[in-house]
């Protein structure tokens, strides 16, 4: 086998072991899912414990969305020049110990501290699983297989929510943490043993022994060894700098960091927001959590339809019919009213359209940026949006304790998603090709 083994990765049918490592970012995902949504599982529970008002409620929720901010800008850059094994691995252990950490503190500045550097791992983990999903698969079932792996979220959410809410009955919101701090522990070796490194990254980037490195990943891949690096691309005729702002690239980056960042604002605002809004119309802790799994398990549902749709009906078109829904669902959950099967309801179709908006941004990511900038143009997507997004919850909070109605704060927070459908407008998405901005 001389071709190039990209080529052979990309065009040929998905091996048992290509399918292995997606369905791992799927697992990784909803890691970091449940990672992110803890502090909401948690929130009742701390806010009796501490007597806490919302506005440093809103503090404490939205403070692993800065590290996630972070982490996804600096990691996400990381992954491109390491490689994405790596960075996967230092993320786990810096989410194990944030999760791990986030159970000894005794007030609102410990805990956000703990929250800040979890959001720091799975800030660089998305950024890299991205990637990942996009490099491992097949050219045929990529935008799939990147929409497959961003449900992992809701599904992490879901049955760590159910989960969560079993321990809740029991005991108090620690253990939601001590139940995170093990998962993502237990999911070291499971990226060590069966994530090889990526093709593509070991072909452009060429470190040392990457002849080796190749084979040793196409041979776990089930593919043969090649004898020879594949050619260098030509280099160019002046050094190429500027990675995701250069030229070519910095419009369709700016446009879509603009359309994420829009988008996960509202997004987090009724993820972070659900548990403790429930818990205040007068059901327990328990309950709040389970209408938090409800919206997860709409969301599964949402990303799921969308990576099928993107099929028939185009990338662009299903993303924006997405956004559009998810503005008009979030306003409706302003009218929520105190009966919890409505309540489940209304947030499981919130969850359907929210998430499966999120899912067709980062379907539209993958296609932005090529190898050498695909981990960082991800990363910084994610991380300017989500640096952004922690100030949905803190500004919710605020409006809240200033005694603005749910039904005002929701109209607002529709927004996000509104104006992120127009933005996504001003993208040309190529058939599993690239983005470029018109």
């Amino acid at each position: 086998m001389n071709s190039d083994p990209r080529d052979t990765l990309a065009r040929g049918p998905m091996t048992p072991a290509q399918a292995r490592v997606v369905a791992i970012t799927i697992l990784l995902c909803a890691l970091d899912g449940f990672d992110v949504l803890a502090i909401s599982f948690a929130s009742p529970g701390i806010a009796h414990e501490w007597g806490i008002n919302r506005a440093a409620l809103g503090v404490v929720l939205s403070m692993e969305l800065l590290g996630m901010g972070i982490g996804s800008i600096v990691l996400g850059g990381v992954a491109d020049r390491v490689g994405r094994r790596h960075t996967v691995l230092g993320c786990l252990l810096v989410m194990t110990l944030g999760m791990a950490m986030a159970t000894t503190a005794h007030s609102v500045a410990d805990l956000s501290v703990w929250r800040v550097i979890t959001g720091l791992g799975i800030g660089g983990m998305l950024a890299s699983l991205n990637a990942i999903a996009s490099e491992f698969a097949s050219a045929r079932r990529r935008d799939l297989c990147v929409s497959v792996m961003a449900i992992g979220y809701p599904l992490g959410a879901i049955v760590g929510g159910s989960i969560a809410a079993g321990l809740l009955r029991q005991h108090d919101w620690r253990t939601v943490f001590e139940f995170g701090a093990t998962v993502s522990g237990l999911c070291i070796p499971v990226v060590f043993f069966w994530v090889p490194e990526s093709v593509s990254w070991l072909c452009q980037r060429r470190p040392a022994r990457a002849l080796e490195r190749i084979n040793h990943s196409l041979q776990r891949l089930g593919y043969a060894r090649v004898e020879a690096l594949p050619p260098a691309p030509p280099a160019p005729a002046r050094p190429v700098r500027g990675g995701i702002f250069r030229p070519e690239l910095i419009r369709a980056t700016l446009l879509v960091t603009l359309a994420y960042s829009l988008h996960i604002t509202s997004f987090y605002f009724v993820l972070k927001w659900i548990p403790k809004i429930v818990a205040d119309m007068g059901f327990a802790a328990s309950l709040a959590a389970g209408v938090l799994v409800w919206a997860n398990v709409g969301g599964a549902s949402g990303g799921a339809a969308v990576g099928l749709l993107t099929h028939r009906f185009g990338l662009k078109a299903v993303t924006i019919t997405w956004l559009l829904a998810s503005a008009a669902m979030v306003t409706l959950f302003g009218h929520s009213r105190a009966e919890l099967t409505q309540l489940s309801l209304i947030c499981a179709l919130v969850g359907f359209c929210t998430n499966g908006g999120i899912v067709g941004l980062y379907a539209i990511m993958a296609r932005a940026f090529p190898t050498d900038a695909r981990a960082a143009g991800t990363g910084v997507g994610i991380g300017i949006g989500r640096s952004g997004a922690w100030l949905g919850p803190v500004i919710a909070g605020f409006l809240f304790q200033a005694n603005w109605s749910l039904q005002a704060v929701a109209a607002i927070m529709a927004l996000g998603p509104l104006l992120a459908a127009a933005t996504v407008g001003f993208l040309r998405v190529e058939p599993r090709t690239t983005v470029v901005a018109e």
